[in-house]
C-alpha cells in the first residue's frame, strides 16, 4: 500500500499528539513493507528525505510568520495539492480537519475515486473555549464539511464515534492513539523541581479553559490537602489563559507552575512518582497525555465526561466541579488505599491490550487494507 499522512507538523515528533501518532504508525507500516510518506513543514529540524524507512516530503509553510492558526491553512493546502499532483497514493490520511477543509472543497475530494481520503476527526474542536463564538461557529461548519467531503471518518475515542453517528448518521472507524509502558523511572528527575516521590499532585495540560485547570486548583485550594502536598502544573505558560492563572495563583507556594517539560524521560518519571494525577480535558478525543499517565502507573483523578470514561472506564476517580475535587481530596488517603493498586493495574493492562503501538499498527494496517477493498 502507498499511504500519505497529511496535516501533521512532521516527524520525528517534536510537537504533539498527531505527530507522535504519525511517527509510530508510519514507521511501523514502513517496517512491514508499505510505501509510506509523511508530509512535513520545511522548518522542521529534521531535514532528511527519509526517516526509518518513511519518506518525508518537506513543504513550505508560512506558519512561522503568519502564525500557526492561519498559516496551517496554506500549509495543508500545499501538502494536499502535492499529494494529488504526485498521483500515486492509495490512501491519504488527514490528521484533523480544522485547516484542511478549504483544500477539501477546492479539490472537491468527495468526487475523487483515488486516492481514498480518511479523516481523523480529533475532538469536538468547536467546543474549545479558547475560541471566540465566531471561530467556534466556523469550526462547527468545518466539522460538517469534513463529514460531507471525507470518504471515511476515523474517531480516536468511542465517545467521538457515538457523536458522529448520533449527530450526522455517519459511521466512523474507532482507531485510538497509543502509549508505551516503560520501567526506567528515575527519582533524580524530581530533584530539580524540589519534589520527592508520592509528595505532590500533578497536572499536565495545555493551559486552556477546556482543560479545567482552574477547577483543579480551586478544588485543591479549598481541600485539606492544600499546603500538605504541592500541586505541580506542567504546561507552557504563554497562552492567554495561562497568564490569567499565573496572575491569580502564581505567587502561591503550594501551586507550582513549572512550564513545559520536553524531556520525555523526566516527564515520565514526574508522572510515575506523583501521589495523584489530575486529567481535566473535557472536549473529546483520546488524549495522548492521559494514555501516558495510565502507562506511567498514575493514580488518576479525571474530569467526568464521556471521553475520559471511554478510556478510563471504572479505573479512575471522577469529578465535575471544584467542590467535587475538594471532597475527593478530603478523602484521598482512604481512596488511595482502597483503589490505587487496582486502578493502576487495570489501566496498565488496558494499555498493553488496547493502546500499545504494535497493536495500533496492526489495526491501522487492517483498516487501510479494508479501505482498498471497498468499492467507490
Amino acid at each position: 500500500m502507498k499511504i500519505a499522512f497529511v496535516s501533521t507538523r512532521g516527524i520525528p515528533n517534536n510537537y504533539g499528539g498527531f505527530e507522535q501518532f504519525a511517527e509510530y504508525i508510519s514507521v511501523g507500516l514502513a517496517k512491514r513493507g508499505h510505501d509510506v510518506t509523511v508530509y512535513s513543514p520545511k522548518y522542521h529540524p529534521y531535514q532528511k528525505e527519509e526517516y526509518k524507512g518513511v519518506h518525508i516530503r518537506h513543504i513550505y509553510s508560512p506558519e512561522k510568520w503568519m502564525g500557526g492558526s492561519v498559516g496551517s491553512f496554506f500549509y495543508d493546502f500545499a501538502c494536499l495539492r502535492d499529494a494529488l499532483k504526485r498521483g500515486h497514493f492509495d490512501i491519504i490520511y488527514e490528521a484533523g480537519y480544522t485547516s484542511i477543509i478549504p483544500a477539501y472543497i477546492w479539490f472537491d475530494v468527495k468526487k475523487i475515486k483515488s486516492p481514498i481520503f480518511t479523516t481523523n476527526m480529533d475532538g469536538l474542536e468547536f467546543k474549545r473555549s479558547k475560541f471566540n463564538k465566531w471561530v467556534q461557529k466556523f469550526i462547527h461548519w468545518e466539522e460538517k464539511e469534513a463529514v460531507k467531503y471525507s470518504h471515511y471518518l476515523i474517531a480516536d475515542n468511542m465517545g467521538i464515534r457515538d457523536y458522529y453517528k448520533e449527530v450526522y448518521g455517519k459511521e466512523s472507524k474507532f482507531l485510538a492513539y497509543g502509549a508505551n509502558i516503560y520501567d526506567d523511572y528515575d527519582e533524580k528527575h524530581l530533584e530539580s523541581l524540589g519534589l520527592h516521590s508520592n509528595g505532590y499532585y500533578l497536572l499536565i495540560a495545555r493551559l486552556e479553559p477546556e482543560n479545567n485547570v482552574r477547577m483543579a486548583i480551586e478544588g485543591y485550594k479549598h481541600s485539606g490537602e492544600y499546603g500538605r502536598k504541592p500541586l505541580v502544573i506542567v504546561g507552557k505558560t504563554t497562552t492567554k489563559h495561562a497568564k490569567e492563572l499565573l496572575a491569580e495563583y502564581g505567587d502561591d507556594p503550594s501551586i507550582r507552575f513549572v512550564g513545559g517539560i520536553y524531556d520525555f524521560n523526566k516527564l515520565n518519571s514526574i508522572r510515575h512518582f506523583s501521589y495523584a494525577y489530575f486529567h481535566g480535558h473535557s472536549v473529546g478525543g483520546t488524549n495522548p497525555s492521559l494514555l501516558e499517565a495510565m502507562a506511567a502507573g498514575c493514580f488518576i483523578l479525571a474530569h467526568d465526561n464521556i471521553f475520559n470514561r471511554a478510556v478510563l472506564r471504572e479505573n479512575a476517580t471522577y469529578y465535575g466541579s471544584a467542590k467535587e475535587v475538594s471532597d475527593l481530596l478530603n478523602h484521598i488517603e482512604e481512596n488511595e488505599v482502597v483503589h490505587r493498586q487496582r486502578f493502576v493495574n487495570e489501566n496498565l493492562e488496558v494499555i498493553r491490550k488496547e493502546y500499545s503501538w504494535d497493536h495500533l499498527v496492526d489495526q491501522h494496517e487492517e483498516y487501510f487494507k479494508w479501505l482498498l477493498e471497498q468499492e467507490r
